[in-house]
């Protein structure tokens, strides 16, 4: 595996683009006023002629262990035992996102599929029934990780790229393919519930209405207090936990929207009826445990070959909480990869990675999401 990374800020690159390189696959991610640069596009284009082009806007991009704004960071990957195929469809073709799962993973080919890297619009998807259809339609023992693309704090529009395509509600899958490729994944938030626990009595797919038989936008605000003037944002800083009835480890859920009318919250994945939640508060030191603990659990399979690739996708309001020293959990995560491992990522609105009490995918808000790749 051969990887090349650049950044482009303040209207230039600060490593050049060299000539025709042969890399197979090329994430970029940044804001999506630079995506739209036709410049960029065709630059991109000329130096990674043989690449598939894939990418989304962010809520921060991960390079190495430092983090960007305003940019577009660049990693081109080189595989030398590994295929990549790649495919995409917009949601606003689809009634459901098992509909588009189900399309996506059809035009797949599945001989030889090790795992599958999933980019998706984080505004217009329903996450939860898009990681479902995904792991409903995956063969067996073939993971799906990636994340759902960010729009700073604003939660308005998200965009995703692949190619020439970019455009809100866009999901693309990676497909990786071969025996000589080795792939961990780990996600830990270190969020703390607290309080009472609520029973969802009234919700449709990812919209929340009630909770306890009260509404539940007016018992969040009650809880919020003077910070309810800022939501949706200021409900990054208390997310919920989610726990599905007969299952014993919860996921976070992050508001995306609130309604005012109706009482209700938007989530970036589903609310299920007759599930409980719980209110959520972290601190520093509980985050940063948890993105060192997803690191570590991610490369406790690499005994033979080294990591040579990381993809670290973690949930904008992590970056809020840990304000001026979030590049802290960058900075220690990579202490424990090789140091010749290449960095990658972004912040997004949602986080894709194995549950490890069922063992399949699930949807996941407020956590680091860590994705390592290597070649034997």
């Amino acid at each position: 595996m051969h990887v090349f990374q650049t950044i482009y800020q303040n209207s230039h690159w600060d490593k050049p683009l060299p000539q025709c390189l042969s890399s197979n696959l090329l994430l970029a991610f940044g804001s999506p006023e630079l995506m739209l640069s036709k410049q960029l596009n065709d630059e991109l284009s000329i130096a990674f002629p043989n690449a598939q082009i894939v990418g989304c806007s962010t809520s921060g991009e991960i390079q190495d262990d430092c983090l960007y704004d305003n940019s577009i960071c660049v990693t081109a990957i080189d595989f030398d035992h590994t295929q990549v195929q790649v495919v995409s469809h917009s949601i606003n073709q689809f009634e459901h996102c098992t509909e588009l799962a189900k399309q996506l993973v059809g035009e797949l080919s599945l001989d030889g599929l090790k795992h599958v890297l999933v980019i998706s619009d984080g505004q217009l998807v329903n996450g939860s029934e898009l990681v479902d259809g995904l792991q409903q339609y995956l063969p067996q023992g073939v993971m799906a990780t990636g994340g759902l693309a960010g729009d700073g704090e604003r939660f308005s529009q998200t965009t995703v790229w692949h190619n020439k395509r970019i455009e809100s509600g866009l999901i693309v899958l990676v497909g990786l393919y071969g025996e000589r490729l080795s792939v961990g994944c780990g996600s830990l938030g270190g969020w703390r519930p607290f309080g009472p626990k609520r029973e969802i009595t009234k919700s449709t797919d990812n919209v929340l209405y009630e909770l306890d038989g009260r509404p539940a936008l007016d018992l969040y605000k009650e809880f919020l207090g003077e910070f309810s003037s800022g939501l949706p944002a200021s409900a990054l800083l208390y997310p919920l936990a989610l726990q599905q009835h007969g299952e014993q480890e919860h996921v976070v859920r992050t508001i995306l929207s609130i309604d005012e009318r109706q009482k209700s919250m938007l989530f970036a994945g589903n609310m299920t009826e007759g599930a409980t939640c719980q209110l959520m508060h972290s601190n520093y030191e509980d985050l940063l445990e948890g993105a060192q603990l997803a690191a570590d659990n991610a490369g406790a399979s690499f005994t033979e070959t080294p990591v040579e690739l990381a993809i670290l996708i973690s949930c904008v309001g992590r970056r809020l909480v840990f304000g001026q020293r979030v590049e802290e959990e960058l900075e220690i995560i990579k202490q424990g990869l090789p140091e010749q491992c290449v960095i990658s990522g972004f912040y997004s609105y949602g986080e894709i990675s194995p549950v490890k009490s069922i063992g399949r995918c699930g949807l996941h808000n407020q956590t680091m999401a860590v994705t390592l790749l290597s070649e034997k």
